[in-house]
């Protein structure tokens, strides 16, 4: 068993069962599923999210298996992201809870409870009339440049995220947004890995991912050379030269994913 509370769990939860005291956590709830639950709580005064995960059974991993998917088996993955971006400074959530029993990974209860973090606003949200409505250069600028960074960064210290999307990158709002002045952070780790080094193939899923995620909010060829600069950190002919056939790629798999957006709706 592996179990590791911060305050205000650790007193509060202080002789109990934690994995029985997570279980009964009440508020808003996100997301229901046989092997996870996810909802937002309240305690003694600030919002907490909490994923709660009981085991997806063996069918189900095989089944992902047999389609090249991998299955998530629990809150391992999430609590180890956080801790590789926490060293490598991509700003990201706070967890103040984890927990883990069970042998079986098709049946093990684990849970990770994280920090609030609000107010936010995402980046596909705050994004949305760009093409009517352009933002101001500077900020426009300043948070490609941001994200850049931080993708580059995440990549670098070996994490992928699998759902890299702008949707998961929150805008704090707490203080006026401007180019000199705002904060991001990088959510929903659930699915991310974490290895020693990040394979070359998973980089790709996540950059296609992102750049799909950001089609429709009117990037100029400028923009998507910034992006391409501050990700890689190295001079931009260089970045055109070395990685032509990549830059191929994600055009072609961009342009794949939005028609099947397109086609099927939220159901990609």
């Amino acid at each position: 068993m592996k179990l590791m509370l911060a305050e205000p769990f650790k007193s509060l939860w202080a002789g109990q069962d934690a994995f029985t005291a997570v279980e009964a956590l009440q508020g808003q709830v996100y997301r229901e599923l046989e092997g996870r639950r996810t909802l937002r709580t309240e305690v003694q005064g600030r919002g907490y999210f909490v994923k709660i995960h009981r085991g997806i059974g063996w069918g189900e991993i095989i089944k992902n298996l047999l389609t090249a998917k991998l299955p998530v088996l629990g809150a391992a993955q999430e609590w180890q992201a956080i801790a590789r971006l926490q060293q490598a400074g991509v700003p990201s959530m706070t967890a103040v809870a984890y927990g883990e029993r069970g042998a079986n990974p098709a049946r093990q209860h684990s849970f990770i409870i994280t920090e609030e973090l609000a107010p936010t606003t995402d980046l596909e949200q705050f994004s949305l009339n760009w093409r009517e409505q352009p933002p101001e250069p500077r900020l426009k600028r300043a948070l490609i440049g941001e994200v850049a960074k931080m993708v580059g960064n995440m990549h670098r210290a070996g994490v992928n995220h699998r759902d890299c999307y702008i949707c998961h990158f929150l805008l704090h709002t707490d203080r006026p947004v401007t180019a000199d002045d705002f904060r991001l952070s990088l959510i929903d780790l659930h699915r991310a890995q974490t290895r020693a080094a990040t394979p070359r193939r998973w980089r790709d899923k996540d950059l296609a991912a992102l750049y799909f995620s950001a089609l429709d909010i009117g990037l100029t060829r400028r923009d998507k050379l910034r992006f391409l600069q501050g990700y890689f950190q190295r001079p931009l002919r260089d970045i055109l030269r070395d990685e032509a056939r990549l830059l191929a790629w994600l055009e072609r798999k961009a342009a794949k994913l939005y028609e099947r957006k397109q086609r099927y709706g939220d159901a990609l």
